[in-house]
């Protein structure tokens, strides 16, 4: 078990002004995992000010960008010395399965690596031949304090996104973690210290819905970078619009991946535990409608159900299981109410439903469960479950495909299965959405990282992730 007892604000370990604090379960076996203070509105007060007054009169703002990436560089060695302890607590504390915990650890290790190649290329000061004449200096500054909110799901993944771009900007950081895992983003406070980042620059701390909405009004942010669900990222552009307050939103997503008629069944349906499935089915990018080829539905779907009805279940930190539990009670109710709809709907269950999984008698489990018979017009098919849920889509012809993967209020990610690479091409600029992979091809960590329609504004990676947390600034001359 891992207590922390105090918030960490402005680089120094702080008692709340409150009493409450957050005890963190298993989701697997109920035991005690750890705990970590509830923040109150006077503790986010305290962490503005401190982030505040880093900016406008610490050393961090003025330092170099070659210098910030040097403290961002001896952070990740800390870190990555700690990556296997890492893997463990999340699998402990969210119930996400090894195999997924330790390859979301490979990709912090990765997207640490390009964002201090991005900070190296990116154009930080240019200088132009102004019109119609003289000449212009362009200088991009740090937007100032940014608070930096994040979901439950990839804990460390999502916050490093924000605080790597964050911090090389030169910007000071609220980090306020998602309640349902408390314990792990205080892991990263003495780290970021020990590394040599300067006091007031950096706090962490958990809060509730009401406390986290006075983070966002707080008039010491100055931007707001967000990943959740689209309804709190409405909430959150609501308010920021009213201040003209910056603000960025990773949000939900509903990814189609088209099977066209030349894919190999068997290797797709292998390849697609992993995109449809990963992290016991919680999280944005998951491929959860999959549109098939009307001549080869019925083969898919036994294809399919062979695969998913093997898959192992059970405990999180095992590195056999592939399939953990949900992160709460309240999720895995969330996600058997939309497997009711669906029945409720006309959608049949190929495979899973309700009830525990064979063999298990404790545990927030929901079964693996295939949905056939799915029009893409059903709740289903269109909203968001984050659970361990797909449906199979027929379709007619490419056209048909295409429509209805763009037939949806999201547009995050997507796939397109099938040898003919020219034509996966076609399809992947026809389809409305931030990301899109063919045959399961890895992301590009340098590349933007974001959604079209309800399914975010700004992006992440690349040069492109910087971004969001700086100002321009044009000098004549």
């Amino acid at each position: 078990m891992t207590h922390f007892t105090e918030h960490f604000i402005g680089g120094k370990r702080i008692a709340s002004s409150g009493s409450d604090s957050i005890n963190i379960h298993s989701p697997y076996d109920g035991d005690s995992v750890g705990s970590a203070p509830m923040a109150t509105k006077e503790d986010i007060d305290l962490a503005v000010a401190s982030a505040r007054d880093a900016f406008l009169n610490g050393p961090w703002a003025k330092a170099t960008p070659a210098e910030r990436v040097a403290v961002m560089k001896r952070f990740f060695d800390l870190y990555e010395a700690r990556s296997e302890e890492f893997a463990l607590f999340l699998s402990r504390e969210m119930g996400a399965p090894l195999w997924f915990t330790r390859s979301v650890q490979n990709m912090i290790r990765d997207q640490s690596n390009a964002y201090f190649s991005a900070a190296q290329s990116y154009p930080w000061i240019e200088e132009r031949t102004a019109y119609p004449s003289g000449k212009g200096i362009w200088i991009r500054e740090p937007i100032g304090v940014v608070a930096a909110i994040i979901p439950w799901n990839a804990p460390h993944q999502v916050a490093l996104a924000k605080l790597y771009p964050a911090l090389i900007a030169g910007c000071s950081v609220v980090l306020k973690l998602a309640p349902e895992t408390a314990v792990d983003g205080h892991f990263l406070g003495e780290l970021f210290t020990e590394a040599g980042l300067p006091d007031g620059v950096l706090s962490i701390l958990a809060a509730d819905r009401e406390v986290s909405e006075h983070l966002v009004r707080h008039e010491g942010v100055d931007k707001i970078g967000f990943t959740g669900s689209t309804v709190t990222g409405r909430r959150i552009a609501g308010i920021a619009g009213e201040q003209l307050k910056r603000y960025s939103l990773e949000l939900g997503g509903k990814s189609a991946a088209i099977i066209l008629p030349d894919a190999d069944i068997a290797e797709t349906v292998s390849a697609l535990r992993y995109h449809s499935f990963p992290n016991n089915g919680q999280v944005c990018v998951a491929q959860t409608r999959i549109l098939v080829p009307t001549e080869s539905y019925a083969d898919f779907v036994d294809a399919m159900v062979d695969d998913v009805e093997q898959i192992a279940i059970g405990d999180p930190t095992s590195p056999e299981t592939f399939l953990g539990p949900v992160i709460s009670e309240r999720q895995r109710q969330r996600v058997l109410d939309y497997i009711r709809i669906g029945q409720s709907e006309g959608a049949m269950i190929a495979t899973g439903g309700e009830g525990m999984p064979q063999g298990i008698n404790h545990g927030m489990f929901v079964r693996p469960t295939v949905f056939t018979n799915v029009d893409n017009s059903m709740r289903i098919a269109q909203e968001e479950i984050f659970g361990p849920v797909v449906c199979l889509i027929p379709y007619n012809g490419i056209s048909q495909a295409i429509s209805i993967a763009n037939d949806s209020d999201y547009g995050l990610s997507g796939s397109v299965w099938t040898k003919d690479t020219e034509l996966a091409l076609t399809i992947a600029r026809s389809i409305r959405t931030g990301g899109f992979a063919i045959n399961g091809a890895a992301p590009d960590l340098m590349s933007p990282f974001g959604g079209f329609k309800q399914s975010g504004i700004g992006r992440e990676f690349g040069v492109e992730g910087f971004n969001h947390y700086i100002e321009h600034k044009s000098i004549s001359l």
